[in-house]
């Protein structure tokens, strides 16, 4: 068929000829439900008895079969079990399945979908309950114990085993060093340099962060705050709080007639 040809899809019908039938659901455990999915379909999975008691209510019980008992002979189960009845009255559900059409016609571009059943009313929920036997309470001390058993188990080795390649240093850890190491190198030039580098500095701008004024002196950083405490003020207070600034008998800013003079100069300044 081409990309072209647009495919037909006839309207599903559902059959609802046994639409009035009532159907019971019933809720078995999964240790039963296992066992009859690896049963084969024509292999006889149990037997349903129905014993009825004048003026009460009816008893179910179900017989596993010993072909599905021996299913898997190393997972024993209990062959009795009862069914307790509970009738559905505030709930319509249903049942339904479906064909497969064996045999379609594409000739006319149309395909017939699968056929529909209402197999139908749900009437009654019987919950599978087994024998307390012998049987069955060895089956739940296993599944106890499968279940308290922990998912990670330490296993000893008898050689290294590596999924990793182990690192010797991180990066980080590399590069922090090396800074610390650079940060130590930095000789202590003369006091009276230091303070030469720090007046010229301070004739461009009145306050400078600590972090500008190593730069500019490339000083240490505890060297450089000695020194700075000598001539400078620390400003605690707005605007030009946690900046240094020099203290009023060491500024010696240029008189307004030469600011006058020399316009660019007085742009640097603050």
């Amino acid at each position: 068929m081409s990309k072209n040809e647009t495919v037909k899809h006839v309207d599903k019908e559902l059959d609802l000829s046994n639409a009035g039938r009532g159907v019971w659901l019933v809720k078995v455990p999964k240790y039963i439900a296992q066992k009859w999915e690896k049963a084969p379909g024509t292999m006889d999975v149990g037997k349903l008895k129905i014993h009825k008691i004048p003026g009460q209510k009816a008893q179910v019980s179900l017989t596993l079969s010993d072909d599905v008992i021996n299913l898997d002979p190393e997972e024993k189960i209990p062959r009795d079990h009862r069914l307790d009845v509970s009738v559905v009255t505030k709930q319509t559900l249903g049942v339904f399945s479906h064909a497969e059409q064996t045999s379609n016609s594409k000739d006319d571009g149309v395909i017939q979908p699968d056929k529909l059943f209402m197999e139908g009313r749900i009437v009654q929920k019987l919950e599978c309950r087994p024998i307390a036997d012998s049987t069955y309470m060895q089956l739940k001390l296993e599944s106890i114990k499968r279940a308290s058993q922990p998912l990670k188990r330490v296993q000893a080795i008898d050689k290294v085993v590596q999924n990793f390649k182990p690192v010797k240093d991180h990066k980080h850890n590399i590069e922090y060093r090396e800074r610390r190491k650079a940060e130590g190198k930095k000789a202590r030039d003369d006091k009276n340099a230091v303070l030469d580098m720090l007046f010229n500095a301070f004739e461009k701008h009145q306050y400078y962060n600590i972090k500008d004024l190593v730069k500019i002196t490339k000083q240490p950083i505890g060297y450089l705050k000695e020194i700075l405490k000598e001539v400078c003020d620390y400003n605690m207070k707005n605007p030009h709080k946690n900046m240094w600034e020099l203290k009023k008998e060491y500024r010696h800013y240029k008189t307004d007639e030469k600011k006058d003079e020399n316009p660019a100069e007085d742009s640097d300044s603050d």
